[in-house]
């Protein structure tokens, strides 16, 4: 069976937007909404499994990620653009799939061992069984691509035994076995503090990342008290190797400037970092000083997100709506 070729992508609205979500995620899926039918999501239900959050503080936070999200790009009219919370279809399918997937396969999944720790009696069903409402994210719109990441391509795979046993146990093909999409060159950015870490949002430290929020000033302080070595910038790209902070900067620089990692190298071959800092300084403030200039002027006008969202949501509904009933029929619950 053909399926249409659409992708799903979400992202947690939690706060500070930052650097490694911009290049990493968002501007990738910029590029992506001209080849495909696309969805992007806000996963507000996502975002209160590890804990409830203030609730002024989660809509503040997903009114900002839509407005990061118009402002780097991603056109709400082209796309369907809403925040998960918008649909019900999310969650009622979510359920349906905590009855098809197995004990086996929630305890295997990495990410909750990683973010439970030692406390796993203690953490939320929520955060053990949100694979689950994350397959139904993605199918419940019956998505054949969803951008993925490292850290999350164990539960794309997932939320393909899932669609893969509902369609065996009702014995039709009816979800896609979703693919990972992975386009462009991959850019994974690190915390400006320690170049073994990912940035992050929850790291303590907000001299760690580049908020899509900060300043020019902010900007420039950040990338000036950025953590390197003592060494000049080498001449080729393996004189990266056991250089992690000279090799997540040159990496930012080349990500930013449009150019491979080859070439950022060549640009800057045997520069100090005092120097080097002053031209990454100059691209990351001409390429983010618009994008927070426009993210800014959207998130103060809270009745034009607001409407986008509803929009996007009405149109999410649409999509998925005969996808459930026809998903009520196959498993036998009477429509309402």
């Amino acid at each position: 069976m053909a399926f249409q070729r659409r992708i799903f992508s979400g992202i947690q609205p939690t706060g500070n937007l930052h650097l490694g979500n911009y290049l990493g995620a968002v501007r990738n899926w910029v590029a992506l909404q001209n080849e495909f039918e696309c969805i992007f999501c806000m996963v507000d239900m996502h975002a209160i499994t590890a804990s409830l959050l203030d609730p002024d503080d989660l809509r503040r936070s997903t009114r900002e990620l839509a407005a990061a999200m118009i402002a780097s790009g991603i056109d709400p009219r082209k796309n369907i653009l809403f925040n998960q919370s918008q649909n019900p279809d999310h969650a009622t399918l979510a359920w349906i799939f905590n009855c098809i997937a197995r004990m086996g396969w929630m305890n295997r999944m990495t990410q909750f061992k990683e973010k439970a720790g030692k406390d796993r009696e203690n953490v939320s069903l929520g955060l053990f069984a949100y694979p689950a409402l994350m397959a139904a994210d993605i199918l419940v719109y019956k998505a054949t691509h969803v951008p993925v990441g490292e850290d999350q391509k164990q539960h794309l795979e997932l939320a393909r035994d899932i669609a893969q046993k509902f369609n065996f146990d009702y014995q039709k093909e009816f979800f896609p076995l979703t693919e990972p999409l992975i386009y462009g060159p991959a850019t994974r950015v690190m915390s400006l503090r320690d170049g073994a870490k990912k940035m992050s949002k929850s790291d303590p430290s907000d001299q760690s990342r580049i908020n899509l929020t900060d300043t020019a000033d902010m900007i420039a302080d950040k990338i000036k008290r950025a953590k390197t070595d003592p060494n000049p910038l080498p001449d080729t790209v393996e004189g990266l190797e056991g250089r992690p902070e000279a090799e997540n900067l040159m990496g930012i620089y080349a990500a930013l400037g449009g150019m491979t990692i080859e070439q950022a190298v060549a640009d800057c071959a045997g520069k100090g970092f005092a120097e080097f800092k002053k031209l990454l300084t100059e691209v990351a403030v001409t390429v983010l000083g618009p994008i927070t200039a426009e993210m800014r002027r959207l998130t103060d006008d809270t009745t034009y997100v607001d409407g986008i969202l509803r929009d996007g949501g009405e149109r999410a509904r649409a999509l998925s709506a005969p996808i459930i009933a026809e998903v009520y029929d196959t498993v036998g619950f009477l429509r309402p």
